[in-house]
């Protein structure tokens, strides 16, 4: 993968952004698949219907993202609590969290950049 910053411009810009968003999903379901508890893994790949735009798109997204951030939070003060001894699986959601927050940085950096970009057109 060549990473957010060799993403150009343009059309092809956006379906690489796109694609990129799709895929940290798609790993990001993957996970929570496997870290579910063995009773509701059947009840897990339930997905939400595609969005109509892309207003709709990044807020699904950034509820994904805040809803890792939340769990990862509760996993920490179970641990706290004592209610969680797995040190590791502690990590993993404190890691996921980190890893979703970072994608969602790079993607608004380049949503700004894109919007910068359009700004300075001559129309």
């Amino acid at each position: 993968m060549s990473g957010i910053s060799g993403i150009g411009g343009g059309a092809a810009g956006v379906q690489q952004i796109m694609a990129l968003r799709q895929q940290i999903m798609d790993r990001s379901q993957t996970l929570q698949q496997l870290h579910a508890p063995q009773g509701t893994q059947a009840a897990a790949p339930t997905q939400q219907a595609p969005a109509n735009n892309f207003a709709d798109a990044f807020k699904t997204a950034l509820d994904g993202v805040n809803a890792t951030q939340v769990k990862a939070e509760n996993i920490a003060d179970a641990y706290q609590r004592g209610e969680v001894t797995d040190v590791a699986k502690v990590m993993l959601a404190r890691q996921e969290a980190g890893v979703a927050f970072e994608a969602t940085l790079q993607v608004r950096n380049k949503l700004l950049s894109a919007y910068q970009d359009i700004m300075r057109m001559g129309v």
